[in-house]
């Protein structure tokens, strides 16, 4: 197979995008579809999200409790680290890497098994603009349930920092919610739902192009999962840095 340059992945993504945000034929069967994404790429996400953040917010605390044993540093600190940095960049940044790489390796085979199997033809045979059918609904659905998916994380990851500080006896409940009311700036939270929405569309977009294209045989499937993961996982990186900078400055 040819090896295809840079500039021709951009400009064929682009071209995928107009097509999937064309105008809908049936607003009720991308309503449906909608709703089953909702289900298969958020819901069933909720249990490894709440569970990664709450290991997270402990593993913060006990680390921010350990580089902070020093009389002179209240021990509220402890709170306000682990509540910035969950905030600010595990609950989006983290959440969504982890995201990239269960929902977009879904979303990447998913399609890629249907192109292999002629579906996608079949769909197009039909008249049926099988892109903004298959996709549209895919990105609507993670830009609309990752930000619930995002509150949870915080809320969760906070909670086990607070669990394992206590437990272990590194900060009091009473310092550790000083720490998270002390100086709480709402707007961090803004920002990180912001982030939030910027990365499910990376992570949808970028997975479904290359499930969608996929040239070859079953092997080739489980190939453009892997390019799907990695390169949503660099984008979002990428844009991570931009959104700081112009979020933040």
């Amino acid at each position: 197979m040819i090896r295809k340059g840079l500039f021709f992945h951009i400009g064929r993504y682009f071209i995928l995008m107009k097509k999937v945000f064309a105008k809908p034929e049936k607003h009720k069967i991308y309503y449906q579809q909608f709703l089953k994404e909702i289900d298969n790429l958020g819901v069933n996400s909720l249990g490894i999200v709440a569970i990664i953040s709450a290991f997270m917010g402990a593993v913060i605390t006990i680390q921010t409790a350990y580089n902070v044993q020093n009389p002179l540093l209240p021990s509220y600190l402890i709170g306000v680290a682990a509540r910035d940095s969950i905030l600010l960049e595990f609950s989006s940044t983290m959440v969504a890497l982890i995201l990239a790489g269960k929902v977009g390796s879904s979303i990447a085979s998913e399609l890629g098994t249907m192109r292999v199997s002629e579906q996608i033809d079949a769909l197009e045979i039909m008249g049926v603009n099988s892109a903004s059918y298959l996709i549209l609904p895919k990105i609507l659905a993670a830009m609309v349930f990752n930000p619930f998916l995002t509150l949870v994380s915080m809320v969760v990851g906070i909670s086990g920092g607070w669990a394992i500080g206590t437990l272990t006896e590194v900060i009091t409940t009473q310092e550790f919610i000083l720490g998270i009311r002390y100086a709480f700036i709402p707007y961090y939270i803004t920002y990180g739902l912001i982030k939030t929405v910027v990365f499910a569309f990376i992570m949808t977009s970028i997975a479904s192009y290359y499930g969608y294209y996929v040239e070859g045989g079953s092997l080739e499937v489980g190939r453009s999962s892997t390019r799907a993961v990695v390169y949503s996982s660099v984008v979002i990186l990428m844009f991570n840095l931009i959104l700081t900078k112009l979020l933040l400055s």
